[in-house]
């Protein structure tokens, strides 16, 4: 009987070590998934703000080009070009 109760105590005492490791994943499992979900909206805000600075880019140069720059000259006529089938495609739908 004494053997059974060596090998019980024994078990339980496995148990608690694996029981404590689980609790120990577990808890740096929910901290990875924390830090990830912050790099996830870190990453979002810097897609946003790259999207937002080549907005203000093509702004700016298409203002260039209006105000003379030669380099853009072309990309601004075809541009203006498009804007104007647009807007002719509007009037056309408005008319029927």
């Amino acid at each position: 009987m004494s053997e059974v109760l060596k090998l019980v105590d024994s078990l339980e005492v496995r148990l608690k070590k694996v029981v404590l490791r689980l609790e120990k994943q577990e808890q740096v499992n929910k901290q990875l998934r924390l830090e990830l979900a912050l790099k996830e909206e870190k990453t979002k805000q810097q897609d946003i703000a790259i999207a937002n600075w080549q907005e203000k880019y093509e702004a700016l140069k298409l203002t260039s080009s209006m105000l003379g720059s030669e380099d853009y000259k072309r990309e601004t006529k075809l541009k203006i070009n498009t804007l104007i089938r647009e807007i002719d495609q509007c009037i056309a739908q408005l008319s029927k």
